[in-house]
């Protein structure tokens, strides 16, 4: 079975110095969770391997595409979720606008965009939710608590039906009982057949044995093979 990506010597430098790497490493189709300090460059590595930044050395290939060579395919194929400044929700718009947004951006220009309802809002966030309550289409951003927040952004990337998520910083929920559950709907989104690549200062090793979830852990300062 092909892995979801493979590294090798990867690496991303600019003047000022490294910002990760050299880094080997492969993932396969599960739930792969890259740990490192705040400033280990986990937030870029992720963005190279989503195909949104181009690697300065060393080798990769995700989804059998490689990079940066067959980056357009790689940004099609994937989506992301959690990045601040990317995927960063205006607060002064409903959900119903988020979603009716995203809808207009994946469709063709030519596309008439129907007004978004809570019949829409639960098709787009329910698998992401879960048992989560679903917010109601007018429900504005700024009234979101931070796990609505996270698994709304989660489920506007989910709405191109990418091949691989990548999420970043799992720590900006900040409470136990936040994490607890955005780990838990992680971990449903690949049960339901997408591989998620996550990042966080560190493994919720316990939290995660709770939960059943026994993802694949890599370190931004090891080299793995």
């Amino acid at each position: 079975m092909q892995a979801t990506l493979v590294a090798d010597e990867l690496t991303v430098s600019y003047k000022r110095g490294v910002v990760f790497g050299p880094l080997s490493f492969s993932a396969d189709d599960g739930l792969t969770v890259i740990c490192g300090p705040a400033g280990s460059g986990r937030t870029s590595l992720l963005l190279t391997l989503a195909g949104r930044m181009r690697p300065s050395s060393g080798s990769l290939s995700v989804l059998g595409e490689d990079l940066p060579r067959h980056a357009r395919r790689v940004q099609r194929r994937t989506g992301v979720s959690g990045f601040h400044g990317i995927d960063t929700l205006e607060e002064s718009v409903s959900v119903a606008a988020a979603i009716r947004e995203r809808h207009a951006w994946l469709a063709p220009w030519w596309s008439f965009i129907r007004a978004v309802d809570d019949a829409e809002v639960t098709r787009v966030c329910g698998p992401i939710f879960g048992d989560i309550p679903v917010p109601a289409a007018s429900t504005m951003i700024w009234d979101l608590d931070e796990v609505e927040m996270v698994l709304l952004r989660a489920s506007l990337a989910m709405m191109s039906r990418p091949d691989v998520l990548f999420f970043d910083q799992v720590e900006q929920v900040h409470s136990a009982q936040a994490r607890r559950q955005l780990w838990h709907r992680l971990g449903a989104i690949v049960q339901s057949g997408t591989p998620v690549i996550a990042s966080a200062i560190a493994p919720d090793c316990e939290m995660w044995a709770e939960l059943g979830i026994d993802p694949t852990v890599l370190y931004m300062n090891q080299e793995i093979r």
